[in-house]
């Protein structure tokens, strides 16, 4: 009973998270796992993956309700994504704790980053460069006109987001948000619906793969993400309550804290062999 309730608050706090902040949640996932339950990496990362992609889940089918994910640059990503993450999981289970924790830590610290630096361009009015996106819009039927600079932009995008969904345990929207800000001229909601959709068909074939190796702890997994929908919707009653931006400005923080605490670790833990 009492390693159900220590799985089932950090997921309660990871759920509150990501509805408060909209993205980014999931990120602590394996952090909170590794210092509440004292796991390894290889195995939080198939935990959160399973909470990433039910999560997601949730978003992705309001997104779907309301049209606004964008198919075929979803199904791209998310095809060469699936094909990657299998990698990622086998090289999670041959590289040792401390450069896989070394390697998250620094993951956070880019993610916290971009956060800062979006938030800054927000204020300054969203500054944006002026260059013209491989993939824009169609004025004609409302599609993404495809080209071999397109196609070539998201399909890095999917591999690299697929690959370290396999080896770390994260959805890849920090990875995916970026590159279709960059690669297209769509709007924020519809790349966040769309970034959503990506990260549940990716995160789905990390976590079946980590089933079928026997890499999933169900015990932990359960609770994990009974605790991540609670807080989803407990977050969501309130978030309308709170200014975007700070909570942002919030989070960045947390995950630059957690990602000192980690690195910290493996540091002592590499001092003490």
């Amino acid at each position: 009973m009492e390693i159900y309730l220590i799985s089932m608050l950090p997921g309660l706090f990871t759920g509150i998270v990501l509805a408060l902040t909209g993205a980014g949640g999931t990120v602590i996932a394996v952090p909170l796992l590794m210092f509440s339950l004292h796991l390894t990496v290889v195995e939080a990362a198939p935990i959160g993956l399973l909470a990433v992609s039910i999560s997601a889940g949730i978003g992705a089918l309001i997104a779907f309700r309301q049209k606004k994910v964008r198919y075929r640059a979803a199904s791209l990503i998310a095809l060469t994504g699936a094909l990657a993450a299998p990698a990622g999981l086998w090289a999670a289970q041959r590289l040792p704790n401390t450069p896989l924790t070394l390697l998250f830590a620094g993951v956070l610290i880019y993610v916290a980053i971009h956060m800062l630096r979006y938030n800054r361009l927000n204020n300054d009015g969203d500054v944006k460069t002026f260059v013209e996106p491989p993939c824009r819009i169609s004025d004609i039927d409302g599609r993404l006109s495809w080209n071999f600079s397109c196609f070539r932009a998201l399909t890095l995008s999917g591999v690299m987001a697929g690959f370290l969904s396999g080896l770390l345990g994260v959805g890849g929207g920090f990875v995916v948000v970026p590159a279709l800000r960059k690669a297209t001229n769509l709007d924020m909601p519809s790349i966040m619906a769309t970034s959503l959709a990506i990260i549940v068909l990716i995160s789905s074939v990390g976590v079946v793969s980590s089933i079928l190796i026997n890499a999933m702890q169900w015990s932990v997994a359960i609770p994990f993400c009974a605790g991540t929908i609670a807080g989803m919707l407990l977050g969501r009653m309130f978030a309308a309550h709170f200014a975007g931006q700070q909570l942002q400005y919030s989070f960045a923080i947390l995950a630059i804290i957690v990602a000192i605490a980690m690195m910290t670790q493996a540091v002592w833990s590499l001092l003490s062999l």
